[in-house]
């Protein structure tokens, strides 16, 4: 979104699952297009949040960056440099992940000393005064006294005492990157801020370029500075991220922030368009969200649609910010690529 070179990139990120439809003779091996063309930019003391429905891929692209999994395609870049093959430990020290479920990312049978000492060992980084560490950490994360929560299991903690042991986990390695798979989505409402708070102080106090990983357009807003929409695999929209709540440019943005709790509406929020979201296994032509869009017009389903700069920084895949006499011409033209790579201006 800037010139500023980002600590982590990933270009034109393609991903496609293989799954298994039908029996016997008839079966036969078809693509699921978790991502396609996915472009995103993390920045030094910057959260970008990544929001969209589930199924939308988002995970998916948390993954790929992390080198967890392998792209079909596109290329993952560390400082403007291309990322090494495969996953080695420098990348994994460098690329942390927090991930969705705090019951399942701790091993039940070891103490938390345990899973903070760990990764220490592992990348060299243990020294003669590792409890100093482990203490220096889960205070990091506020747990303290740090020595009680060191000798407890995980089942001894809360879920969002746990989300923090993992997070500690993660820093122990000191990581440049953070990439947090939907890390409040299974606490309770009331600790939720709380972590989204301590992921912010990260941002500001260690200089860490975030990833986070919502279906929560409300917490995106929040926590992050520039937020960007995926739907069926795709990016959508992206923008700062007051900029993108308060404008959105991309009909299905409208429809998130639509769903958005307001309190200071007293009645649920209905949804603008209709349908569901699109299999992946044969999604559909032209604009993905074309089947539910209440603006939809012919080009929608024919043709994607360019990427444009409809504000500074503000970039949505969307033909309402085509003008009329230049949508007829685009359909014999070359499409815009990723919303983070190429865009062409609405003027």
């Amino acid at each position: 979104m800037n010139d500023a070179t980002p600590v982590l990139e990933g270009r034109n990120l393609t991903k496609h699952f293989w799954v298994k439809q039908g029996r016997g003779p008839f079966a036969r091996r078809v693509p699921v297009n978790a991502v396609d063309n996915v472009s995103v930019r993390l920045e030094g003391g910057k959260v970008t949040a990544l929001v969209g429905e589930s199924g939308a891929g988002k995970t998916t692209v948390g993954r790929l960056l992390a080198k967890i999994i392998k792209p079909d395609a596109g290329a993952i870049l560390v400082d403007g440099r291309p990322a090494p093959s495969g996953r080695p430990r420098s990348y994994a020290a460098t690329v942390q992940m927090v991930f969705q479920d705090p019951f399942a990312s701790l091993n039940p049978v070891h103490r938390i000393r345990h899973h903070i000492v760990r990764p220490l060992q592992i990348h060299h980084l243990a020294t003669r005064d590792v409890n100093s560490v482990v203490a220096g950490l889960l205070g990091r994360v506020a747990l303290k006294p740090a020595a009680r929560f060191a000798a407890k299991f995980p089942h001894e903690l809360s879920g969002g005492q746990r989300q923090r042991v993992a997070i500690a986990r993660a820093l122990a390695v000191r990581p440049r990157v953070l990439i947090a798979d939907e890390p409040v989505s299974m606490l309770d409402v009331s600790i939720r801020l709380g972590i989204l708070n301590l992921l912010a102080d990260l941002r500001d106090e260690e200089r860490l370029a975030i990833l986070y990983v919502t279906h929560d357009i409300a917490s995106a807003r929040y926590l992050a500075d520039t937020i960007a929409v995926m739907y069926a695999g795709q990016l959508v929209e992206v923008a700062p991220s007051v900029e993108l709540t308060d404008h959105p440019a991309h009909p299905y943005t409208q429809l998130l922030l639509s769903a958005a709790p307001d309190p200071d509406r007293a009645q649920p929020p209905v949804l603008a368009g209709s349908g569901a979201p699109p299999s992946l296994l044969a999604p559909p032509s032209g604009c993905r969200f074309h089947p539910r869009c209440p603006h939809a017009m012919d080009v929608c389903s024919r043709k994607a649609p360019p990427s444009i700069t409809v504000a500074p920084d503000h970039i949505a895949a969307c033909w309402l910010h085509v003008d009329p006499s230049e949508r007829q011409a685009s359909e014999n033209g070359a499409i815009a690529t990723g919303p983070l790579e190429k865009a062409e201006s609405k003027r």
